[in-house]
This record gives C-alpha cells, structure tokens and sequence, in this order.
C-alpha cells in the first residue's frame, strides 16, 4: 500500500459523542486531525486516503444502511450515522478506501454488498499457546510448569486461544507460585518449592475459568493495595463498594452491548469521575481510563471477558444482598 498517501484513524469510541451533531465529514475529520483543514479530498488521482473505522463493536449509531438518504457532499452537514453509512457505501469519496475492524458478532452490522474482502484474525492455535508461555517467562521451568497446569484443564487450554487469557492465566499461576513459595520458606519448608501446581494439592489453584478470573481480581486488588497504601491485605470495604458499582456499569452496559462507556453512563450506576478515576488507577488491570484524541475521557474494561465476569459477579453479590435476581424487573 505504498500508493496511500493518507491513513485516517476514526474510533467508533469517540465518534460515538458526536451522535446527535450535525456536521460535515470534512468538520468531523479536521477534529480528529486539525492539519487536514483546507485539504481537498475531492481532487481525483491527487492521493490514496484509507479510513480505518475501528472497532464497529464498540458503535452506538443505528447505521441505517436501508433509511439514509444518500450523501456525496463532503463539506454540507448532515448527521454522523448519514455520513458513515454514505462513507462506507461508497457515496461520499468513492475513491477512498475503507477498512473495518470490529469483534464477529458486530460484522453483521455492514451490508454484504458492501464488503469486498474480509479478513479474520484468528488467536493463538495449540503451539502458539506453549510459545507464549516460554516467551513470557525467562524461568524455562517456571514457564513449564504454568504450561502443564493450563493443559491439565481442557476449559483453561481452549480459552487460551484468546491471547489475553494467556495473559490472565500467566498472571495468576506466576502469583500462585511466588505465593506457596513464600508459605514455604516462612514453614521452613522451602525444599518443597519446586513442587509442580498439581503436587502442591493447593485447594486454590484455579482449574476453571471463573476460579481463574476470581484470583486474577483478588490478585490486582492486593496489588493497588499494596501500591497506594503499602497494606498486604486488601481493604474489604473499598472491595465491595468498587466491585458493586463497577459490576453494575458492566452488566447493565453488556444489556446494552455497550463496551465503552462515557460519563453519563458512569453517572447512571453512580459512579462519580472522580471514583472512576480511582478504579482506573488502583485496578490498571481491570478497569482503565481513555482520553480520546479529540472528544475526552472514556472508560472500559481491559477486555470483554473481564467486563462479562465482572458483571456475573454482579449478579451473583445482587442476590445475596438483595434475595432476589438481577434480572427480575
């Protein structure tokens, strides 16, 4: 692609708060990159310009492809859903390349007549998962150990196709480990270290996915602890306040097939920026803090799978506390 002479990045994240205005692409393209004012998209054979659209999963415009009416003036305003569904099916800068990234269950989303090739980019197959293993940690042993583990558990090995599950199970078993190996030399029992997962007999040892996310969340909490206040175990009441009301955002946005959120939604589950400030910066690894290129500060968590079982857990604190389910209305 060396003939393209431009590469625009728009994430659906921050176009997402520009739903309501109406402007024209050339308004919403200079805001995003304030050196293209003036430029002329228009000129045929002057420049190749690609548009990456990221994460299609992540918008919330109808994109209504059939209702639109039909746009090709670049500088006359006109809603965002218009000149994005007008953009990708060729009507406004016909010459322009347009390239979609999103997750599958989004990707029905795009008429078919308007995909000319598609691309998928698979996780990691059974080798690549080992690989992964060895490449993440330098202790050939350690990482050895971690890998027989992971296999012993047919549900742990298949979720590791996804590349951020090797990471959760890499985290929490490298923890695990350091922690028996600690409980050992304080027992003066420290020859025993060197003990595989599965010999140790460590009723804690994770052998199912939701056993691995609740360490993985026990592990990143002792982690702010230790971080911010210099304390070992973690302060209980902070726990519960935090995981209710960040499990509360997580599963009423996954209602909404929502992986982003924004201030008023944070302001709906009541939470205030400030506390979400708080949450991003004690549990970088669960939930994290955006500022966007142009259009501010945005909020998620570090992936769908921590989102959806953080708002499991939600559900399951919802009706002990309240004795009755989430989900009656």
């Amino acid at each position: 692609n060396q003939d393209i002479s431009f590469i625009f990045p728009l994430p659906f994240r921050e176009m997402n708060l520009k739903e309501t205005e109406k402007q024209s692409f050339m308004d919403l393209l200079t805001q995003f990159f304030p050196e293209t004012k003036g430029l002329n998209l228009t000129r045929r054979n002057k420049f190749e310009v690609l548009f990456i659209l990221d994460g299609l999963d992540e918008c919330r415009l109808p994109l209504n492809f059939t209702l639109n009416e039909t746009w090709s003036d670049v500088m006359s305003p006109t809603s965002l859903d218009v000149l994005l569904t007008n953009l990708i099916k060729g009507n406004l800068l016909p010459s322009a390349l347009i390239w979609i990234t999103t997750r599958p269950a989004a990707a029905s989303k795009i008429p078919p007549d308007c995909i000319d090739r598609l691309t998928e980019i698979r996780g990691f197959n059974d080798a690549q998962k080992e690989e992964y293993f060895k490449k993440r940690f330098t202790d050939e042993n350690l990482a050895n150990r971690i890998t027989d583990h992971v296999k012993k558990s047919k549900s742990l090995f298949i979720m590791c196709h996804i590349p951020v599950f090797c990471w959760i199970s890499a985290t929490v078993l490298q923890n695990i480990l350091e922690e028996k190996r600690i409980k050992d030399l304080k027992s003066n029992h420290a020859e025993d270290s060197t003990n595989t997962l599965q010999e140790s007999n460590t009723e804690d040892t994770p052998k199912t996915l939701t056993q691995m996310y609740m360490h993985f969340l026990r592990f990143q909490i002792q982690q702010s602890r230790r971080k911010y206040d210099g304390e070992h175990t973690p302060d209980v009441s902070w726990d519960k306040d935090a995981i209710f009301s960040l499990g509360k955002l997580a599963f009423q946005q996954l209602e909404r097939n929502n992986l982003i959120f924004y201030e008023s939604d944070l302001e709906a589950c009541g939470i205030d920026v400030y506390k979400a400030s708080v949450y991003s910066g004690m549990c970088t690894q669960i939930f994290k803090e955006e500022t966007g290129i142009m259009l501010g500060t945005m909020y998620c968590f570090v992936h769908l799978s921590i989102q959806e079982f953080i708002a499991a857990l939600y559900a399951h604190l919802f009706l002990d506390i309240n004795k009755k389910s989430v989900f009656v209305r």
